[in-house]
């Protein structure tokens, strides 16, 4: 934010907007969330986002930016370069003269409006804008191409229909408009899917799957092979799953993709997710951690020795949470390694090394050699066998600490997936420091967000869900009394694609193993319901709970609580 909450708070006051108690209310309530003031106040819709901003711009004296639903012509927008728009939240909407206008999140960033005068050669003129304004105007960048490849596609798919595939480059050109039209979607995704008579191409967008278009049958065989080219996959092998990865260059960023083919009743099958090098690791209170969870991350990872583990599906942010942990211990007095499938993000000091299969350099081997680079932290990018559980529960009881991801449903469940991977119950008492399970559910556009009475059939959804958990009778009574008497929704608009969702945050759960939980696990007499009430005992809460509370506050709805948490 651009004014410290205490100035804003003043501002409010002053302007009889909201009172004192309600600041206090808001503030109490965002430390326990780890929100700021002005996102409750925002979400709750207490004050609604255009008229806080017109205040704010009103109070720094510069004037608001009118790029909503703006259609910024490219010869602007090639000033700036697209990365530097994205890393710094500005988009050039406008010229007059020798005056670049500029939409900004923070207009009174000196440094970065002297960076963008030294590479436009103009004199920039900030303007305010929210960060949801930008985020949706940046897309202008995305269709200098994405439209470009959405038109180079539908000629494609004319092209393949009326005549007969002839050479290799109508595929590659296919291939290539097609990566590109994922990547200007903002697509995590592209699924190449055999159909008994057409080939389906679906986009996984904000974790949702898209179907996008289809395309003849005959082109499935010469777009897998294209695909196992750039992956360096055999092209003469078709009755296996194969695994693979390549680099691509859209706009100013480079992506790395990572490739699955698997054979199917009528064809093989490709799925590509793309990894985009542009995307950092953040803070916790950024990714969503509440404060109570923090703290407690925060202490398990000054621990020097044991093992941190997060928890979750594929595409739940395990990676990016990883590498947030990385940056926090990230010092000139630490050594740091890694050994990653594949490197997705490089890290300033941290020795980042990629798994590679052919020279039989994998996890556990890695791990092997990290032992004698007299390492302080190992991150380990997935533990997914025997041997790499084994070697990472040495090096975190020999005085290292490990970080590493698990596939579980939960963070309890992760106790009893080493347990199953060989590990002795005395040894996963003995290095585990604390697990954390998360998931990420889509965020409510705050451009259309509206608010309504919490009706007999959501409470019953809620209560129910609760009990599922088989919380203790107190912890589910004192629920019921507290339920929140409004529920927030997206009504649709265009800044959302009419959907009600735009990003997305996590929800988690931390299991800290503290000594009586190590006793249970090492005493191999333990069920979920012994561990959970050691766990709840010590303030554990579930990631339903913790959806709970930004459902409360209007950051989610619970129909996208409930999705991402029971599929």
């Amino acid at each position: 934010m651009i004014l410290p909450p205490e100035d804003i708070k003043n501002i409010l006051i002053k302007r009889g907007i909201i009172e004192e108690q309600t600041w206090q209310e808001i503030e109490k309530e965002s430390k326990r969330l780890n929100l700021s003031p002005v996102d409750i106040l925002l979400s709750r819709r207490i004050v609604d986002i255009d008229f806080f901003y017109n205040i704010l711009a009103e109070e720094i004296k510069i004037p608001r930016a009118k790029i909503r639903g703006v259609d910024i012509p490219s010869n602007i927008l090639v000033i700036i370069p697209e990365k530097i728009a994205f890393e710094k939240k500005l988009i050039p909407f406008s010229i007059e003269g020798n005056i670049l206008k500029v939409a900004m999140a923070n207009p009174q960033d000196i440094e970065t409006i002297s960076i963008l005068e030294e590479i436009s050669k103009m004199k920039i003129e900030p303007f305010l804008a929210t960060p949801q304004e930008i985020q949706y105007a940046l897309v202008n960048y995305q269709k200098l191409y994405r439209e470009e490849y959405e038109r180079l596609l539908q000629s494609d798919r004319d092209f393949i229909i009326t005549k007969k595939y002839e050479s290799e480059s109508d595929i590659i050109k296919l291939f290539d408009n097609l990566l590109g039209y994922a990547i200007g979607t903002n697509a995590s995704d592209i699924h190449i899917e055999a159909l008994e008579e057409e080939v389906l191409i679906r986009f996984r967008i904000d974790g949702i799957l898209r179907e996008m278009m289809k395309f003849p049958k005959k082109i499935l065989d010469p777009l897998i092979a294209r695909i196992k080219v750039l992956s360096d996959l055999p092209l003469d092998e078709h009755f296996r799953p194969l695994d693979g990865r390549f680099k691509a260059k859209i706009g100013d960023f480079e992506f790395d993709i990572r490739v699955a083919v698997m054979p199917t009743v009528y064809g093989e099958k490709a799925v590509l997710r793309i990894l985009s090098g542009a995307v950092q690791a953040t803070s916790l209170e950024e990714l969503g951690v509440n404060e109570d969870v923090e703290q407690k991350i925060e202490s398990s990872i000054r621990r020097t020795f044991g093992m941190i583990l997060v928890t979750g599906p594929t595409g739940s942010g395990k990676t990016t949470t990883l590498y947030t942990l990385i940056n926090m211990l990230n010092n000139p007095g630490v050594n740091i390694v890694t050994i990653e499938d594949p490197v997705e993000y490089a890290i300033l000091r941290v020795n980042q090394t990629q798994v590679n299969n052919k020279v039989g350099l994998n996890f556990a081997s890695a791990l092997r050699a990290f032992l004698r680079q007299d390492p302080n932290v190992i991150m380990v990018g997935e533990i997914r066998d025997q041997e790499t559980a084994e070697v990472a529960t040495q090096a975190a009881l020999t005085g290292h600490l490990v970080l590493s991801t698990l596939h579980t449903n939960n963070a309890v469940t992760a106790i009893s997936r080493l347990i199953d991977l060989g590990v002795p119950h005395y040894l996963v008492a003995d290095s585990l420091v604390a697990v954390l399970g998360q998931r990420l559910v889509r965020k409510i556009c705050l451009d259309c967000i509206i608010s309504e009475d919490t009706t007999a059939s959501q409470r019953k959804i809620i209560i129910e869900q609760l009990k599922s958990l088989n919380l203790p009778n107190e912890d589910l009574e004192s629920y019921e009394a507290r339920l929140p008497q409004n529920i927030y929704r997206g009504k649709g608009c265009l800044s959302c694609g009419y959907t009600g969702y735009r990003g997305r945050v996590g929800i988690f759960e931390i299991v800290v193993i503290e000594e009586e939980l190590k006793e249970l696990i090492a005493s191999k007499d333990f069920s979920f319901e012994k561990i959970n009430s050691v766990i709840r005992h010590h303030g554990y809460r579930s990631m339903f709970e913790d959806a709970l509370d930004k459902i409360s506050v209007g950051i989610t709805t619970l129909e996208e609580a409930l999705r991402v948490i029971r599929e």
